[in-house]
């Protein structure tokens, strides 16, 4: 089953204030995760890993392609435990106010075998924190 994760959320900011925290590096540290080499140029590897002193899980991603304040497609892996990777994508829309956010994961059971902090309940879970609690609360 290769089903993609699709989480979907509503974020009362403008298109253009959710682009920027999705883009911008400084920002990204105050809700996502520091990404010290993130740049928006497609090709552009970036590292990072989970909060905290002990650097616990490094991730990479490749920017795939991009469109400003629209979509943001990047790989996902974990190099030092696999050599599958996933893609992620965010997307956003014009909702009243706000802005409707949608990210979609794909080809997360290509991590199923490193164990359940990489299952799709675990993926799931954090994306929703991430998206409806982290993001949300940032901008709004």
């Amino acid at each position: 089953m290769n089903t993609p994760i699709i989480i979907q959320k509503k974020v009362e900011a403008p298109i253009d204030e959710v682009w920027e925290a999705l883009t911008d590096k400084e920002k990204m540290k105050s809700w996502y995760f520091d990404v010290p080499d993130f740049e928006l140029n497609t090709g552009k590897q970036f590292n990072f890993y989970e909060p905290g002193e002990e650097k616990k899980y490094h991730h990479q991603g490749n920017i795939l392609d991009f469109v400003p304040n629209e979509v943001l497609k990047h790989t996902w892996c974990y190099p030092e435990l696999s050599d599958k990777e996933t893609i992620v994508t965010w997307e956003l829309q014009p909702d009243g106010n706000g802005t409707l956010v949608k990210l979609i994961h794909e080809n997360v059971d290509n991590f199923k075998a490193l164990g359940d902090s990489f299952s799709r309940q675990s993926f799931t879970e954090g994306w929703n924190g991430i998206i409806g609690q982290s993001l949300k609360s940032y901008l709004e």
